[in-house]
C-alpha cells in the first residue's frame, strides 16, 4: 500500500462552488511534488462552513484508493 500526504486549502463557497457536482476532481499536489487527481466527494467529510484546511494523508493501492485522513 502506498501513501501521499498533501496540504489543502479550499474555502467553503470554492468546495460547494467548484467540486460539488459528482465526478469532479480535485487537483492537488502532494508533499513530495507529485500532483494527483482525487475526486471531490472523498473531501466531503472533511468541509466545515471554513471549508476544508488541513493535512491529509492518502492511501491507494496501485491506482485505487484505499483511504483519506486527516493528519493535521
Amino acid at each position: 500500500m502506498n501513501k501521499i500526504t498533501f496540504s489543502i486549502k479550499i474555502s467553503s463557497q470554492e468546495y460547494l462552488k467548484s467540486y460539488q457536482t459528482s465526478g469532479c476532481l480535485v487537483s492537488i499536489i502532494a508533499d513530495d511534488g507529485r500532483r494527483l487527481k482525487l475526486p471531490a466527494k472523498h473531501l466531503r467529510p472533511y468541509l466545515t462552513h471554513t471549508g476544508i484546511v488541513g493535512r491529509f494523508e492518502l492511501k491507494f493501492n496501485g491506482n485505487t484508493f484505499v483511504s483519506l485522513q486527516r493528519i493535521g
